[in-house]
């Protein structure tokens, strides 16, 4: 009987390690031991303590969030950051040119400038880069002095603290706090945005190998993704095909591949209890019907649904078996997982994890599920209003999220490579509608659509030699640096 017992814990732990190696490798991140990590709620646990860091720090502050909104939120954060620079303290900002359009003067960029603060913008459009801004910095982190760091999926605008004097609520967000040896990993992932826009982050100004001693108990991996490698992609399909009994997801702007969707539909069907929570307040309109329209398919498996209720549901979560879990700013959709650079927190602790549930549970409370009837979708809780439509600086993603769906909608429809749904009636109808607009511009005024292509291919072809041009000026620089 020993004998057996200890064949299975063997068993097991030879099991727990391809896992971990598994997940090492589909992540391209190591799991760090030896962290603490704090679970934070919305804007009125993460502000206070982001701005609380920010105040002790000594060393440096490392601050990089996809937006920071000229508002009276954004006004506080950039007032905490002038404050430290002007002790001495080294103050590093980056923002996304994209998520900063039309929300953050320039007058509040030069002012934070004007007070120290070094700030970096990720890919401004430039001669030499007309499509840069295609690919975004949705990050959202802080590191303070090698001792704390912070992961989420809040950026920073009176949006998540809301407005009680015009009754808006705030948006639901998560964050966390890591300290311990992972913050290197925190660090470590800034420096690198930080280099691609100038020189590099002082050597020390980033955390040593041995800086970060052991806080606590917690092993979690740091998930660092840029364009085109796909590391949470790759790992949220293995989480679903190694998930068991609960597999619970909460997203801001899903838009699913068919491959990602086979994963949570084949988990479903194998019993095991996979739940989607999702916004159902936009300030798109037109992109509600877009963002149910892969509802169906998620259903007819066995995959629940939930709409939340409140103004904007803007998290970026999962957690399975009540012992995995992760925070961070990735949703699950290919412009995320493919096309941004992200920053994930993946945690390997039951107390952690059973934590997550908890605030799972919890929000579901303020959520309604869809469920089917045998024609169409409907609401549980029939007759409901939908919340009202809040501002607040996601547009791009749900833009985004909402151009994915049509082309799956569009793609689908003149491939007939799977079942359309009622619910995408509007979207093919609009899409015809807009093609055959264009087409008769095109019949009509052909110079008024010549025009701007031949534009834009000489701007691109230009920005190509221009940037031959300096890769031949850099490699025989190279080649004379290294004759000398």
């Amino acid at each position: 009987m020993h004998a057996v017992s200890a064949r299975r814990r063997e068993s097991f732990v030879s099991v727990r390690a391809l896992a971990e190696q598994a997940f090492s490798r589909a992540a391209g991140a190591p799991l760090v031991p030896g962290n603490s990590i704090r679970l934070l709620k919305d804007a009125r646990e993460n502000y206070p303590a982001w701005l609380d860091a920010i105040a002790r720090a000594t060393r440096y502050i490392h601050f990089e969030s996809y937006i920071i909104h000229d508002d009276t939120v954004g006004e506080h954060f950039s007032d905490a950051l002038i404050a430290r620079a002007r002790e001495g303290v080294p103050v590093r900002v980056i923002y996304d040119w994209m998520g900063g359009f039309g929300k953050t003067s320039r007058r509040f960029w030069r002012r934070l400038r004007a007070g120290g603060v070094e700030v970096r913008c990720y890919n401004a459009p430039t001669p030499a880069s007309p499509l840069g801004w295609l690919s975004r910095d949705h990050r959202k982190m802080l590191a303070v002095d090698a001792t704390v760091g912070f992961v989420s999926g809040l950026c920073v605008g009176q949006a998540w603290v809301g407005d009680a004097s015009r009754n808006i609520p705030p948006w639901r967000d998560t964050g966390v706090e890591v300290r311990g040896p992972a913050v290197r990993q925190i660090e470590e992932a800034f420096a690198q945005m930080w280099a691609l826009m100038g020189p590099p982050v002082p050597a020390d100004s980033v955390a040593a190998a041995n800086a970060s001693a052991p806080a606590g108990e917690i092993a979690l991996r740091v998930v660092a993704t840029v364009p085109n490698t796909a590391g949470l992609f790759r790992l949220g399909q293995l989480v679903a095909a190694l998930a068991r009994e609960r597999l619970w997801l909460t997203d801001a702007y899903y838009a699913g591949t068919p491959t990602y969707v086979q994963a949570l539909r084949s988990a479903a069907r194998d019993g095991v209890d996979v739940r989607l929570l999702v916004p159902n307040g936009t300030d798109i309109p037109l992109l509600r019907p877009l963002s149910r329209a892969g509802y169906r398919t998620l259903l007819e498996a066995g995959v629940r649904v939930f709409e939340w209720n409140g103004s904007m549901l803007h998290a970026k979560t999962a957690v399975a078996d009540g012992r995995w879990a992760r925070v961070g700013s990735t949703n699950l959709n290919p412009a995320s997982w493919l096309g941004n650079c992200e920053l994930d927190v993946l945690v390997e602790d039951d107390t952690f994890a059973r934590l997550m549930e908890v605030m799972y549970i919890e929000d579901l409370t303020n959520a309604t599920e869809v469920i089917l009837d045998e024609r169409t979708m409907v609401r549980r809780l029939a007759g409901q209003p939908d919340p009202p439509a809040s501002g607040g600086g996601g547009s791009a993603g749900r833009a985004a999220a909402g151009l994915l769906r049509i082309s799956n909608t569009v793609g689908a429809a003149v491939t007939n490579q799977r079942t359309l749904e009622s619910v995408e009636t509007r979207i093919m109808l609009a899409v015809a509608v807009a093609l055959v607009i264009v087409g008769m511009l095109v019949a009509i005024f052909p110079r008024l659509v010549a025009y701007p292509i031949a534009a834009v291919a000489i701007w691109i072809a230009g920005a190509l030699v221009y940037r031959s041009y300096r890769l031949r000026r850099r490699a025989k620089r190279d080649q004379r640096e290294a004759r000398e």
